[in-house]
């Protein structure tokens, strides 16, 4: 029987994160200002956003190993998530914190245990168990989230998505395929 563990879920973090850091890469300096509407996150601030808001998943289960929802000081835990995200501000800055905290978050997710990924939190009624892995599985969730957002993005500052480019070279390839031969 095939399992769904922290091997697994440090793997599949690491790929969206790697793809998030593609995408960061391609966008232009000077379009991480770039706004899609008004009152919506710019480039930067979503890619900050998707840097530092698994401190809020690591306050829950690794700080505080919350069972419970119940009492817990949400508005804290954000206030820590907003502080952090505040801090690199040059494309430089912000792709170093890309590599350097993903890779700290996978890390951590890897070396987390099948009964600790087992054991349950519930929501603040005391109902609504969930596990650790299925509340942590939300990290990756939330980047992909985001990462549609900023490729719609890239597509509005005049990139392609490298996801796009891969999948249109492949094409390409196998269409060219029966001609070589």
């Amino acid at each position: 029987m095939s399992t769904y563990g922290a091997t697994e879920l440090a793997k599949a973090f690491r790929t969206v994160r790697g793809n998030t850091i593609h995408i960061a890469r391609d966008i232009p300096e000077d379009k991480y200002d770039f706004r899609p509407a008004p009152g919506a996150r710019s480039v930067s601030e979503l890619f900050r956003h998707m840097i530092y808001s698994p401190l809020f998943q690591e306050d829950v289960h690794r700080t505080k190993h919350a069972t419970t929802f119940k009492g817990y000081d949400f508005g804290a835990s954000l206030a820590i998530v907003h502080a952090a995200a505040d801090k690199p501000k040059s494309k430089a800055e912000i792709l170093d914190a890309l590599e350097r905290e993903g890779e700290r978050v996978a890390t951590w997710l890897e070396s987390l245990t099948p009964a600790y990924l087992a054991e349950t939190v519930t929501d603040p009624t005391g109902a609504n168990p969930r596990t650790r892995l299925e509340l942590l599985m939300a990290i990756k969730e939330h980047e992909m989230h985001h990462r549609g957002q900023l490729m719609l993005i890239e597509r509005m500052v005049g990139v392609v998505p490298h996801l796009t480019r891969e999948r249109e070279e492949r094409n390409r390839a196998r269409a060219a395929a029966p001609a070589a031969r």
